[in-house]
């Protein structure tokens, strides 16, 4: 599995593996390893299970506008910039490697729509996204999200770019035909039969799927990927995976809030300085969930798979991964989500971060009141949980509940007050102290929306 995904997270996570081997073993009805390895050698069935599989471990969490200072420098420079050095050709070329559901290429969508107005049918745009989820791909061409993957987005944002039809937001046409989707193996481009259509990018995003990643793999991906970009192209990673040996394919480009690369070029041009007068984009309403943590480094590395190790049994005392929680929340499967986070409680009841997400996942189901027990049991819990308390407070100023609710965002906007600006929060998914307290002071300018 690692050679074939390149996915070395899994490499010292049997029991996590094996928790993920153990759903196809039932989608499938066989009763043991043994039977389902004879199924994937089967050169008749083995491609298409092999596929399920596959994507059965790279289930990726995905959201709008996901890391705003990315989206920021995309908007005010990195896309301007682009859009006026192809002024004459009018064609840009933009890869999301690792979409999972479609929310990275379609918010990459609704900026360049934005950005060239009515000129946008003059011009030939080709946004592509790959996984090699395939369950994830049928979704993404879908555009269909639940408000987990909207989470990040102000009511005007969803009103502009989603209808609405009861629980669920479907992007409209003019953002949905801009992008299309195929199946991609970031490892096919380290063999022979590399992808031919896989070349002249203007940009790629290639976010939180590098950190999955051994080192080696990973460095020899980010050469592929610059080999992909065309002159003075761009490349854009997850905030917790540059890494000192991207040097020798990209040069780095520091941009305000966000750092990006470009393709080493004999002769490179200077990069240009950030268009001025530019605004952020308008800051998220909701947390940004966090990314899975980077794998452990060995010494002796290897893009081999080791043998296969006898799959482990589920225990209760194993716990349940946060990622798998805001993987099924990403999907829509809330009451799912919600399962693993009391099961999870069920173990360790004094965990903020279970309490947390069940209170996201319950708000998200409609159950506010369990919603709203669950946040405050994760700021009783943790009194300097921000997250938490900053969406206890947005909870209860939609149920009417201004009182309480301000005194939550007021309490944040203290304690975040006392912290660097840079600070880094807890579940924030590189949102930082600083951009919390602002946002707590906005919803506070707001003025009271009701009371109980």
């Amino acid at each position: 599995m690692i050679a074939r995904t390149g996915h070395f997270y899994y490499a010292d996570k049997d029991d996590v593996l094996w928790d993920r081997v153990r759903r196809r073993l039932a989608a499938v009805r066989l009763p043991d390893v043994e039977s389902y390895v004879r199924l994937l050698d089967d050169p008749q069935a083995g491609p298409a299970e092999w596929r399920r599989l596959e994507g059965e471990i790279t289930v990726g969490e995905t959201y709008f506008l996901r890391y705003v200072e990315q989206f920021t420098a995309l908007k005010a420079h990195i896309l301007p910039e682009l859009i006026a050095r192809h002024a004459q050709t009018k064609r840009l070329r933009i890869w999301s490697a690792g979409c999972a559901t479609g929310a990275e290429p379609y918010s990459v969508a609704i900026l360049l729509a934005e950005l060239l107005g009515d000129q946008i049918a003059d011009w030939r745009l080709t946004i592509l996204g790959t996984d090699i989820n395939e369950s994830a791909l049928a979704a993404a061409r879908e555009a269909r999200f639940g408000a987990w993957a909207l989470r990040s987005l102000s009511a005007e944002q969803k009103q502009a770019w989603f209808t609405q039809d009861d629980r669920t937001w479907r992007l409209r046409p003019r953002f949905r035909s801009l992008v299309r989707f195929q199946y991609g193996n970031l490892l096919d481009l380290l063999g022979p039969a590399a992808p031919l259509d896989l070349t002249d990018f203007d940009l790629i995003l290639c976010r939180n799927v590098l950190i999955y990643f051994h080192p080696d793999a990973m460095n020899a991906v980010v050469g592929a990927l610059a080999q992909r970009l065309g002159d003075e192209g761009w490349l854009l990673v997850g905030h917790a995976e540059p890494n000192p040996g991207f040097e020798a394919h990209v040069r780095t480009i520091t941009l305000p809030g966000a750092v990006a690369y470009r393709r080493r070029t004999a002769e490179a041009a200077p990069d240009p300085a950030p268009a001025a007068g530019w605004t952020p984009l308008p800051a998220p309403d909701a947390s940004q969930a966090p990314s899975p943590p980077p794998p452990r480094p060995l010494a002796a590395p290897t893009l081999e798979p080791a043998p296969a190790p006898k799959p482990p049994q589920p225990t209760v005392d194993s716990v349940t991964p946060l990622a798998d929680i805001r993987a099924l929340a990403n999907l829509g499967r809330f009451a799912e989500a919600a399962h693993l986070c009391r099961q999870a409680l069920a173990r360790s009841p004094p965990d903020p971060a279970a309490h947390f997400y069940l209170g996201l996942v319950t708000q998200a189901q409609g159950l506010l009141d369990e919603a709203e027990e669950a946040l405050r049991r994760a700021v009783y819990l943790d009194g300097t949980f921000l997250m938490a308390q900053y969406h206890l407070g947005l909870l209860r100023l939609e149920r009417g509940d201004g009182a309480a609710g301000r005194r939550n965002l007021a309490g944040v906007a203290r304690l975040a007050a006392t912290l660097s600006p840079t600070t880094p929060l807890c579940e924030g998914d590189g949102l930082r102290a600083g951009d919390l307290r602002e946002l707590a002071r906005l919803q506070l300018e707001k003025g009271p929306r009701g009371s109980r």
